[in-house]
């Protein structure tokens, strides 16, 4: 998972939304209303903004793994039918993620989500890497000394520790981020914005997030280059914000 960033809609499509938003509020049926809406134009317009925040590939924006295939309500819009026009709550989803993900929604004591939304929240706050399985864990956080209950509730929903085709994917873009800091590593100089969009380009699962945080510091090769060359540490640490 990765943190994506969210624009603005062009102006017709926000205003549709908007209009949309009050024609419903207070329905409680909302799917006759969004399956109506999903075959306009205007809402093409938003499947398209989604698609390019999610980036060339157009990646789910949870597993960043298989193909966003549907617009997805983060908010899921059954038991939140007033969110359901909504743009800070719509999300690029692969039918995998949305089928796990279903109407599930956890809530904290307090009515937060317990689930990362990646528009919104630098999901490697939650979440950790394992290089060797490939899978997503929950972070450790230090603050409460266990793992993060945000983190774990994100992993048990999507299932983000128990798909040997994702993890193998994670696994590949690992080994291709790693090799090509070790190539720069043997290399006489390193010029360090060039490193940087290299592995933008190599990383197809969201990875340099965590590459380049503390917890990656802490491995070859990534603690190496820190060392012997911060400048194009900081270089691929903005690359990966």
């Amino acid at each position: 998972m990765q943190r994506v960033n969210r624009p603005k809609l062009p102006g017709r499509a926000q205003a549709y939304l908007d209009g949309k938003w009050q024609a419903t509020n207070g329905t409680l049926n909302i799917e006759p209303a969004w399956k109506s809406a999903r075959q306009t134009q205007t809402m093409r317009v938003v499947l398209q903004t989604l698609q390019n925040m999610a980036g060339a590939r157009e990646r789910c924006m949870y597993c960043v793994d298989s193909h966003g295939s549907d617009i997805e309500h983060f908010w899921p819009k059954g038991p939140y039918p007033e969110r359901a026009f909504l743009w800070p709550n719509l999300l690029l989803c692969c039918s995998e993620c949305g089928r796990f993900k279903g109407s599930q929604f956890p809530l904290s004591g307090t009515g937060q989500p317990m689930l990362v939304d990646p528009s919104a929240e630098n999901p490697w706050d939650h979440l950790d890497f394992d290089p060797d399985t490939g899978n997503l864990t929950a972070r450790y956080d230090v603050a409460i000394a266990a793992p993060s209950p945000r983190g774990e509730c994100t992993v048990r929903v999507l299932q983000l520790d128990r798909r040997e085709a994702m993890a193998e994917g994670y696994r590949r873009t690992y080994r291709r981020i790693a090799a090509r800091v070790e190539q720069a590593l043997a290399a006489d100089a390193i010029e360090p914005q060039a490193l940087a969009e290299e592995l933008r380009q190599a990383d197809e699962h969201g990875l340099l997030g965590w590459c380049f945080s503390a917890v990656g510091a802490r491995l070859k090769p990534f603690g190496d280059l820190r060392r012997r060359a911060p400048d194009a540490w900081a270089a691929c640490e903005a690359a990966g914000k």
